[in-house]
């Protein structure tokens, strides 16, 4: 049984690139074809908000938005493999939320694996909606490619 964590101890933070190595390491634990580090460091370069939580000083997950023209774009949002289904990538998710907001974003756009089941409800929970398809998105091994929903959210209230 996973056990929800309390608010106080969740820790949202900017990530820099000392991060990087605990974020290499959760990427390689949670997805079959993880970000480069390259990528992340591309990410920070060109000052996409890129922001890590901390569960008692240890990274347990990261996000990065892009932001231009009032639309936010979530380009990757991940909870240590050890630490999902306590509420986390929903908390990660929320502080997103709040940080396109204050960048007056009005829409949050995201693609996800078809085959994330978990991630799909999580969005469709938290209010996203399908508004289109991207054929063959995603690598998936052998050569082969995987389709990725868009969904979006509205962020205005």
């Amino acid at each position: 049984m996973s056990a929800s964590i309390s608010e106080p101890l969740f820790q949202p933070r900017p990530m820099d690139s000392a991060d990087l190595p605990a974020v290499m390491a959760i990427e390689r634990r949670a997805y079959s074809h993880p970000w480069s580090e390259g990528i992340f460091r591309d990410c920070l370069h060109v000052g996409y908000l890129c922001r890590v939580c901390e569960l008692d000083g240890r990274v347990i997950g990261h996000a990065v938005l892009s932001i231009a023209a009032g639309e936010a774009h979530l380009l990757n949002l991940c909870i240590d493999p050890d630490f999902q289904r306590r509420g986390l990538g929903r908390s990660l998710l929320e502080a997103c939320f709040d940080e396109a907001r204050q960048h007056h974003a009005e829409t949050l756009f995201l693609e996800v694996r078809m085959s994330n089941k978990a991630a799909i409800r999580l969005y469709l929970a938290m209010g996203f909606n399908e508004v289109g398809v991207r054929a063959g998105y995603y690598p998936a091994g052998d050569g082969r490619r995987e389709d990725a929903f868009v969904f979006a959210k509205t962020l205005l209230d």
